[in-house]
């Protein structure tokens, strides 16, 4: 066996302690910034601006505003279009954001939690 023998398999000397310790860490930094993440609204805007959709950080719709000129009784299906893809795109940027948080802690690491 070679000198130093085996040392855990960790690899560059990271003990079990130290990678709990960071793990923890990551943890909490995830848990702050998830919190922070409910804090936010992400707001998106369809058929340039005539539907505008908000969601919130608990991925809760809590506002639609439609512009007036855009209610049109023959044509309700144009308006459910443009409210559907408001509320679509609001949800995507918070997934977005969402993402983006959680990439900023892991470093980019593919963790499934």
């Amino acid at each position: 066996m070679a000198k130093g023998g085996f040392r855990g398999g960790y690899g560059g000397g990271m003990s079990q302690a130290n990678m709990m310790k960071q793990a923890q860490k990551m943890q909490q930094d995830l848990m702050r910034m998830q919190k922070e993440l409910e804090e936010k609204e992400f707001e998106a805007k369809a058929g340039g601006g005539a539907v505008t959709a908000v969601v919130n950080g608990s991925r809760e719709v809590t506002k639609i505003t439609i512009d007036p000129d855009a209610v049109d009784p023959d044509d309700v299906e144009m308006l459910e279009d443009l409210v559907m893809a408001a509320v679509n795109e609001a949800l995507r940027m918070y997934e977005a954001a969402s993402d983006a948080t959680v990439n900023k802690i892991t470093g980019g690491l593919n963790l499934s939690f």
